[in-house]
């Protein structure tokens, strides 16, 4: 797995840093970021993830657009704790611009643990552009890129 190290260790709990809420919320941890990029970790499970009962039950695998949405969480939660961190507006939050270039290479299943890489591509005030890997044992499982814009919490 191609992880370089970060400046800024978190291990701060995807929950604390995104609006997301169960059941669509999927990072466990953030556990690094910097102005270079980030990495977070969310695991798959039966108990928490209610699609696996639909979702080719013989042989439940996540659905790529749930890949895809768990990765550009880690990016939008590193965009956060990043802006937090520099003194910016702590009520931040992010929105998902655009997606693109995705490739599954392999599927995820249950109990899988799913580590997102994320690697700031052109980061603004308000938007960036992220490449984001996403790895099962340190074998690439999905690859995307997405521009997130940095938006406010309604208060």
């Amino acid at each position: 797995m191609d992880c370089p190290q970060f400046k800024n260790v978190y291990n701060k709990p995807g929950i604390e840093l995104l609006p997301h809420r169960d059941p669509f919320l999927f990072v466990d941890n953030l556990i690094a970021a910097d102005e270079t990029g980030a990495v977070g970790e969310y695991t798959f499970t039966a108990e928490k993830n209610e699609f696996f009962k639909g979702h080719f039950p013989d042989y439940p695998v996540v659905p790529g657009v749930v890949l895809v949405e768990a990765m550009a969480q880690v990016s939008g939660a590193a965009l956060v704790a990043r802006n937090a961190l520099g003194g910016k507006d702590k009520d931040a939050t992010f929105l998902l611009a655009a997606v693109d270039e995705v490739r599954f290479r392999r599927p995820v299943r249950p109990g899988d643990r799913f580590t997102t890489v994320v690697a700031n591509v052109k980061v603004g005030s308000k938007l960036g552009v992220f490449a984001l890997k996403g790895y099962v044992d340190g074998e690439l499982a999905a690859e995307a890129k997405v521009k997130c814009i940095l938006g406010e919490k309604d208060k």
